[in-house]
């Protein structure tokens, strides 16, 4: 068991700029990752609407924060350029777990979170964004999901039935609000 934690310590932690880089790439593969599964699960669900909700929350998202990227000059904290607000890899991670959670519930969107705020880790591990560029990414992506979201309903709200009786046959319907 020793031997098992330890490897896993070592994955995660890591050592020196391999470890790093190894960071970095698996929040960016995490990122894309989001809202492929988003979709995923939508089409799984039969649910075309979400799938199309989860494409306008993420080109709302991801297109508003590369407007910001090149308005703001915000220096990243390596130095290499001025496009460190907001994160677009964040945006693209936390638009897939905001639409899961707007959408489908906590169940969904919790996991997700965690998921998006990995990917924020990386970033800021990485040295490419500072905290605040990250949480930007998240709050811009919560915004439009809660405005072009709307929760998922798994069974119509019109139930009807037919039973038959001695003198004929009854139709009953009932609506849910």
């Amino acid at each position: 068991m020793r031997p098992l934690v330890a490897l896993l310590l070592f994955l995660c932690l890591g050592t020196g700029p391999a470890a790093a880089d190894a960071l970095e790439s698996a929040g960016t593969d995490v990122a894309i990752a989001l809202p492929i599964v988003a979709g995923g699960i939508a089409v799984y669900k039969d649910d075309w609407i979400g799938v199309a909700q989860l494409g306008v929350d993420t080109l709302t998202t991801v297109g508003t924060v590369y407007a910001l990227k090149h308005i703001v000059r915000e220096r990243r904290p390596d130095g290499s350029d001025y496009q460190s607000f907001p994160s677009d890899t964040t945006a693209l991670a936390a638009s897939g777990s905001s639409f899961l959670w707007a959408r489908y519930g906590w169940e969904y969107g919790l996991p997700a979170l965690a998921a998006s705020q990995f990917v924020a880790y990386s970033r800021v591990e990485a040295r490419k964004h500072h905290w605040y560029d990250t949480l930007a990414s998240s709050a811009i992506a919560a915004g439009y999901a809660a405005i072009f979201t709307t929760r998922f309903r798994d069974h119509p709200n019109l139930y009807s039935s037919l039973d038959a009786t001695p003198d004929g046959a009854m139709l009953r319907l009932g609506y849910n609000f």
